[in-house]
């Protein structure tokens, strides 16, 4: 199991390349659909999202990290696992919770395809960062 998720918790860098990108050029980040277009999205919605990259930067490359950890079996691994996985955990439902609470205030955060991956992408950072606490809560318990 420890393999598995490890190699999930791997294409967290994908996660954090886009976010890189998003910090660099959000222009670009947005033709890519990495962020949602400006067509499409509020300005303070894209605002929102490029601070929140720029966050993400500082913060969510503790998952992959703890994915290099439990491949090579480092005896850190299930602390780092639990720290990388409650970021994401905490990214994927807040960043879910600040997009529905924009939309309710009926501000402009992407088109419906645009919401449906953002969503998706959401519930794949809460469900791998899940497993990875739960991997991590297993082998000290």
């Amino acid at each position: 199991m420890r393999v598995i998720v490890g190699i999930l918790c791997l294409f967290a860098w994908l996660l954090y390349l886009g976010q890189l990108i998003s910090v660099a050029n959000f222009g670009l980040a947005q033709r890519l659909g990495l962020q949602e277009s400006s067509a499409h999205a509020d300005a303070l919605s894209s605002h929102l999202e490029l601070w929140a990259a720029r966050w993400d930067l500082v913060w969510l490359w503790t998952l992959p990290a703890a994915g290099i950890l439990m491949l090579i079996d480092h005896g850190w691994w299930p602390y780092a696992a639990m720290i990388g996985g409650g970021a994401f955990v905490d990214a994927g439902g807040r960043e879910a919770a600040k997009v529905l609470g924009l939309r309710g205030q009926g501000v402009r955060v992407g088109s419906q395809r645009e919401q449906r991956l953002i969503f998706g992408a959401f519930l794949c950072l809460i469900v791998i960062g899940g497993l990875a606490i739960g991997t991590g809560l297993f082998a000290v318990t």
